[in-house]
């Protein structure tokens, strides 16, 4: 059976501020692990990843209302807890689509550990904003008291910001590469999964850092030899020079030509699609098959060719 790793967004399970709850973002589960379904029906091994930005911001924002009563989260516990209670989402409406369709059902979320270097220059220079925001004092009081990095964050107030490392090991793979081939349905390396270092005995040690989903997902993909990685976000398909005059929807790019579309500087924002094209290069570089990126409704037409951006060496 031909595996694909495929990536969601975490905001996709918020699809508006009005639908924010845990309720609403399992009804957008729901609607985002149909089409996955289709594909396991169809004869796809599949290993689901996705993103936590806007969930660990809701349990960062608990811990910090509650601080006075209870102790804080630390940032890498604040990934576990979204790689359980999302994969838990996702897991309840696989399993639920398999049992309607007569499928075996097999699907488990494994909590999954990423390592990192301790050297990642990352680390010296913090930019990923988390969190909520805060007045100047606060923020100051926070840098003194908590040793935290903060800014000015455009306008809007001040927040904390944190590493974001690059991904170099899936610490758990093993495991993730037996259960696929048992026939299971994985969810792995939620949130770009739970950021660690090695100490001087090797042993792993969690970090305060973020690491970028679909770079995670490009890394799992490619050390398990995927046949496919696909990455859903908002759009159905790649743009080159998104929100210009002249934006054009593209459906087919080689890495040649993604290369340098992304060296010009002018098509893909970065935090938004830059990060998702250099993850399929990566992925594509290690020798994966192909990549696809496009929107949760058109996962099976995407597959069939029939829609998204197709990116191939």
């Amino acid at each position: 059976m031909p595996v694909a790793v495929v990536a969601i967004g975490g905001n996709s399970l918020i699809t508006d501020p009005e639908h924010q709850s845990v309720q609403d973002q399992y009804l957008a589960a729901a609607e985002t692990d149909h089409h996955i379904a289709n594909m396991v029906a169809s004869g796809w091994s599949v290993v689901v990843t996705h993103g936590n930005g806007p969930q660990i911001g809701f349990i960062l924002r608990r811990s910090e209302l509650a601080r006075n009563e209870l102790h804080e989260v630390p940032l890498e516990v604040c990934g576990a807890d979204t790689q359980g209670a999302i994969g838990y989402l996702l897991q309840q409406n696989l399993l639920n689509d398999f049992k309607r369709m007569g499928l075996p059902e097999r699907v488990v979320t494994l909590v999954t550990q990423v390592e990192v270097g301790s050297d990642d220059p990352a680390f010296q220079h913090p930019t990923k904003p988390i969190g909520g925001f805060m007045t100047e004092a606060e923020a100051s009081e926070r840098r003194t008291v908590d040793g935290w990095d903060v800014m000015e964050d455009s306008g809007r107030g001040w927040r904390r910001v944190v590493a974001s490392p690059y991904p170099l090991r899936i610490v758990e793979l093993d495991a993730v590469d037996r259960l696929l081939k048992a026939g299971y349905v994985v969810i792995a390396a939620g949130g770009g999964g739970i950021p660690v270092v090695a100490d001087d005995q090797g042993c792993l040690v969690g970090v305060p850092a973020v690491i970028d989903k679909d770079h995670a997902s490009a890394l799992l993909a490619a050390e398990l030899r995927a046949d496919l990685l696909l990455i859903s976000t908002s759009v159905d398909q790649v743009a080159l020079n998104f929100g210009q005059p002249d934006q054009r929807w593209v459906d087919h790019l080689s890495s040649d030509d993604a290369r340098r579309y992304l060296e010009e500087g002018t098509h893909f924002r970065p935090g938004s699609m830059e990060p998702k094209i250099r993850a399929i290069l990566a992925f594509l570089e290690a020798g994966g098959g192909e990549a696809i990126v496009t929107s949760p409704k058109a996962i099976e037409d995407a597959i069939a060719g029939r829609a998204g951006t197709r990116f191939t060496r």
